[in-house]
């Protein structure tokens, strides 16, 4: 859910002496993080000290803010992979409507499907190309995948299963096809000559790297030179030209108009940052300005819209730019790669002390109006199953490190039953897998499912009644999250386990608290819990994913790759 208030907060500068000051915050508590967890636990208290504080009141409690992040759980879907309601091998807005009760189908007492209360469309416009990330035709449907109508009718139904729908706007370049570019190119009296960046126009050398693809960001057509940061085919927008900044805020107001409730910002950060040498903060600025003056135009139609950047950054401080007053959230990248590496290295990398202290960052810039978008891997990126070697103890670990962490959390269509998937890019768009057999009704065959062919249980069909399967696991944890005010709203604080297999985080709202506990290891894992830094202790085992999970006074025990909540 989006925590943006209607009204909007008065604009905060990020000024250099902030910048600065809040990096270093980072910095330094960053600096005791990975490489520094005790080898023992933290001191405990006596004995006599222990039984007192469970039988007596605690002392007076030390007041920590904590920014709630009220969340709900995303589901990013390629639609031509995704499910075919026409029998033409390509998925379809049909077929996603046709499969919402996989989703979620509204009743929470149902255990069968998988909770989730968002879905991110990857691009839905017309296109050349198989992925859709260059637009011939802003205000229309991809013929492939149906029409308006077909949106507007899933919207409809997944509002019913409340269920919120995201869809790919991708406003950083066009298609080398789109009309506005192709009369740009034939004719340099053309209105559309200066939407687009052509050196010889501009008086600009036509060489330099980009920053967003590899190679050279200068393309030769017609005798000029036009701006192409990711491709050839994918020519970059003039966003200094009022009409096309005038011109994409009216396709954002279209979209939520027929009913969207927010975007996915494709390549957010390279609507200016054009070329290496454009990386710096006055570029950033001028980035966060314009989606300032986007936010704002999305506003007059639908304030709760949902917007979600893709700012391919670790950096905290360039990240966190964007949240005031521009994206409700952006995605963390460096979070995703950092729950990876703990689970294929069984150990504790820090996650909930680098997390409280970029949280701060956040909470400042943006006036507490933010929410993390979180994730393990996306359409861009190898699938989590192949990184993980096909370990299904890892996976069921990462997806339990994802489904506790504060913040928006975003699976990948298929992670839930452990597609794989290398790159090249079709590789990892592959076919969901719905069915043991390659064919069958819904099942996509665009392209050929190579990387999941061999495995016979990487299917919805053979997981759905296996209690040890992931999309058991998958289900069970969206519900845990949905179920625990904490889990699904609450803010994040660090809490030393003294084990470097073990880690663990609180979990906190205003009116509710919980400590979450995962054993990485595939060894029983023995920890002394401590009161928090309130004075508070945790006493009662509220859920866990594994039985034999013991709380004997302090000493909590975790059978190997188990994850527990305790109150």
């Amino acid at each position: 859910m989006d925590k943006r208030a209607t009204s909007i907060a008065k604009k905060h500068t990020i000024n250099g002496l902030l910048t600065l000051s809040l990096t270093a915050v980072l910095l330094s508590g960053c600096s005791g993080n990975n490489n520094n967890i005790p080898s023992s636990a933290s001191p405990s208290p006596s004995p006599q000290a222990n039984t007192a504080q469970n039988t007596t009141t605690p002392p007076a409690a030390k007041t920590i803010t904590t920014d709630e992040q009220p969340s709900t759980v995303y589901y990013e879907i390629f639609v031509r992979s995704f499910y075919d309601s026409d029998g033409d091998g390509i998925g379809d807005l049909k077929g996603i409507t046709k499969k919402l009760d996989y989703l979620n189908d509204g009743n929470p007492d149902t255990t069968d499907d998988l909770g989730i209360g968002g879905i991110w469309l990857m691009p839905i416009n017309p296109s050349p190309s198989y992925h859709g990330y260059d637009v011939t035709d802003y205000r229309a449907i991809n013929p492939d995948y149906g029409t308006i109508e077909d949106l507007q009718e899933l919207v409809t139904e997944a509002h019913k299963r409340g269920i919120k729908v995201i869809m790919d706007l991708v406003v950083n370049h066009t298609s080398k096809e789109h009309p506005w570019f192709v009369d740009s190119a034939k004719n340099k009296d053309s209105k559309y000559r200066d939407w687009y960046i052509w050196a010889e126009d501009q008086g600009r050398p036509a060489n330099g790297a980009s920053a967003a693809g590899s190679g050279s960001t200068w393309h030769s057509l017609l005798g000029s030179h036009y701006l192409g940061g990711f491709w050839e085919g994918m020519p970059d927008l003039n966003f200094d030209h009022t009409e096309v900044r005038n011109e994409m805020k009216d396709i954002g107001k279209f979209w939520l108009e027929q009913g969207v409730d927010g975007f996915r910002l494709d390549a957010a950060k390279h609507i200016y940052e054009d070329l290496l040498s454009d990386k710096s903060q006055a570029t950033t600025n001028k980035n966060v300005s314009w989606w300032q003056d986007f936010r704002k135009a999305m506003n007059e139609v639908n304030p709760q819209a949902y917007i979600v950047g893709e700012v391919w950054e670790n950096s905290a401080v360039t990240v966190g730019a964007y949240l005031d007053q521009a994206f409700d959230s952006s995605f963390n990248f460096g979070l995703a790669e950092t729950l990876i590496n703990s689970v294929k290295t069984e150990k504790d990398s820090g996650t909930a002390f680098t997390l409280e202290r970029t949280y701060n960052l956040y909470s400042k810039i943006s006036d507490s109006h933010f929410t993390d978008a979180i994730f393990l891997t996306n359409h861009d990126q190898n699938r989590v199953m192949s990184q993980l070697d096909g370990n299904l103890d890892h996976a069921k670990m990462a997806a339990a490190l994802l489904l506790t962490l504060p913040g928006n959390p975003f699976i990948y269509y298929g992670e839930e039953i452990g597609m794989l998937g290398v790159k090249p890019d079709e590789g990892i768009r592959e076919p969901m897998r719905w069915m043991t057999a390659d064919q069958g009704e819904g099942q996509t065959t665009w392209e050929v499912g190579s990387n999941n062919a061999d495995d016979v249980s990487i299917n919805v069909e053979s997981q759905t009644n296996d209690s040890s399967s992931l999309l058991k696991r998958y289900r069970e944890l969206i519900a845990l999250r949905n179920e625990v005010p904490a889990l699904r709203d609450g803010g994040i604080r660090d809490y030393t386990s003294g084990n470097a297999g073990v880690m663990a985080y609180e979990r906190i709202t205003t009116e509710d608290q919980v400590l979450v506990v995962h054993n990485l290891t595939g060894d029983e894992q023995i920890i002394t819990l401590h009161p928090n830094v309130e004075g508070i202790s945790y006493t009662k085992i509220q859920k866990t994913t594994a039985d034999k999970v013991t709380l004997n006074s302090d000493q909590l025990t975790l059978p190997p790759y188990s994850t527990v909540i305790v109150d």
